[in-house]
């Protein structure tokens, strides 16, 4: 249970109230209860606060995504499919960086069969993505998952990614079909360890990761 204790503003304001009426008149009982109506103590279940920090993830990682493929999508239409590729080893993680810092997380995608070694999984991730990919393996749904790490004080939302159409496919489908030799150039010169081609559509791509600090969450409540 978390209680959010404001007795102290309580004080604060009726000793204003006090002050403005003078020694000689009294505090109508309306103001008194308006005061009290205003600052009770609110109390959360750590139920509430998992629930908020769910939805609350969700609507961070939908934006990060979509602030990259919009990136992405005028990079491409831009420059060609090739660039693609140079913009997300440049873009890509300074785009999530801005998402981060505006909402005070952690945000970034992991993947096994990543492109950029920066998106490896962390201990933490580890158990959360092999979930993932077996759930993909066997035709099982993925739902989004959250997770207390830190004793408790931060939690970690994860929500699979997954290849979403064709579109994808020109610089994670398989070469010689979906990616063109010149964007394979790209991929070699970039990313020399890339483990990221060979997939279709529907097919898993990582993760989203995201550590929210519970501190965070209960002051959107």
């Amino acid at each position: 249970m978390i209680r959010i204790w404001k007795s102290l503003v309580l004080a604060c304001i009726i000793s204003v109230f006090l002050l403005a009426c003078g020694s000689g008149e009294r505090v109508s009982k309306e103001v008194f209860e308006e005061v009290n109506k205003n600052m009770e103590v609110k109390r959360l279940t750590e139920a509430e606060i998992l629930q908020e920090a769910m939805i609350w993830g969700d609507s961070i990682t939908i934006e990060a995504q979509n602030q990259l493929i919009s990136a992405l999508t005028q990079a491409i239409s831009e420059n060609g499919t090739a660039s693609a590729i140079e913009f997300c080893n440049v873009q890509a993680l300074p785009i999530l960086g801005e998402v981060s810092e505006k909402y005070e997380v952690e945000i970034r995608r992991v993947s096994n069969r990543y492109r950029n070694p920066k998106d490896q999984p962390f201990e933490e991730e580890e158990m959360l993505l092999d979930a993932y990919e077996y759930n993909a393996e066997n035709g099982l749904e993925s739902d989004p998952n959250i997770q207390k790490i830190n004793s408790g004080e931060t939690y970690l939302y994860t929500k699979a990614i997954v290849i979403p159409s064709a579109f994808c496919l020109s610089c994670h489908g398989e070469i010689g079909k979906d990616i063109d030799s010149e964007t394979e150039s790209k991929i070699n010169e970039f990313y020399p360890e890339d483990k990221a081609k060979g997939h279709k559509v529907g097919d898993l791509r990582g993760m989203w990761s995201l550590k929210i600090p519970k501190s965070s969450v209960v002051k959107r409540m």
